[in-house]
């Protein structure tokens, strides 16, 4: 069976749906809440374990009943945690999310007494893929360095030098719209697709042995196949109710298509679609479609 390495950032998000945004200075009082658990890497692992893929994640939780609650989410989909670890000095990071339900918009606070990374990372197995989010550079690159033969996968979120250079370590570099700019040092207008070709033409110089795609959340996902350079279209969803995580879901979707054998094509394909179904419900992994779902979808959209 082919085995999956989720590293990096694991948080507990905490929603609360709005019809409009607070106003300053004023206290507005919630009787529901929708609670699970966070974080990019830490979501793709958990709907790759929901997928029925063999999945490990790597990342640091505080002593608390937060982390606790992370731990069981994941291993309730059978995921690894052997390798997850307990940090005594800082707690759990918390994201406090706002949901519009009127325009589909969220609002999220981040609140983490300090950004910690893994302090071992010796492996016991050999992953075949391993997907990092760059939020523990150092754990990242150790791991990628140590297994060469494994596919690696980063969802780069951000811009950052230590990211970039992370990058250059993966096989499939799938990046958000805002990191495409600042590596490329261009801007995408989606009024003139242009642009669009010019930042990835950019970004296919600056990271030569990489597959890229940049996702761009409505607007779909460019990508090169073959010799030509494409955008797969969002999935229109209608209404959006909550769009968090679906970044996240996009990524794990696209790494379980490489992790069966699939293409970047059909990656691309499956991670629109199983992001766009997941628009409709509220909180992360809450929202992560079935596979047969998706699987539905694709097939459709194939005829």
């Amino acid at each position: 069976m082919i085995k999956v390495l989720c590293i990096g950032h694991s948080s507990y998000d905490i929603t609360v749906k709005v019809d409009e945004f607070p106003k300053e200075n004023t206290k507005t009082r919630f009787i529901n809440k929708i609670a699970c658990g966070g974080g990019p890497a830490a979501n793709a692992a958990y709907l790759l374990g929901k997928w029925g893929v063999s999945t490990t994640f790597a990342g640091v939780v505080g002593n608390d009943v937060f982390g606790n609650r992370i731990r069981k989410e994941l291993e309730s989909v059978g995921v690894d945690t052997r390798y997850m670890e307990t940090s005594y000095e800082n707690d759990t990071t918390i994201s406090f999310i706002i949901a519009n339900q009127k325009n589909g918009s969220r609002t999220s606070f981040n609140v983490a007494d300090n950004y910690v990374g893994l302090k071992k990372y010796d492996f016991d197995y050999t992953p075949d893929v391993i997907l990092v989010d760059g939020h523990d550079v150092l754990a990242s690159r150790s791991t990628l360095e140590r297994f060469p033969k494994a596919l690696g996968i980063i969802d780069a979120g951000r811009y950052t030098e230590d990211i970039s250079n992370l990058c250059k370590k993966v096989k499939y570099l799938v990046c958000s719209k805002e990191f495409a700019e600042k590596a490329s040092n261009l801007l995408i207008d989606y009024n003139n697709p242009q642009t669009i070709v010019n930042v990835y033409d950019a970004l296919m110089k600056k990271y030569e042995n990489q597959e890229i795609v940049i996702t761009l959340e409505d607007h779909g996902a460019v990508y090169k196949f073959g010799d030509d350079i494409k955008i797969s279209p969002a999935l229109d969803v209608k209404p959006v109710v909550d769009s968090t995580g679906a970044g996240d879901i996009f990524h794990g979707a696209f790494t379980y298509v490489i992790a069966s054998g699939g293409n970047v094509e059909k990656a691309v394909k499956f991670g629109n679609i199983a992001a766009g179904l997941s628009l409709g419900t509220v909180g992360a992994r809450l929202s992560i479609p079935k596979l047969d779902d998706v699987k539905k979808v694709y097939e459709k959209n194939l005829g």
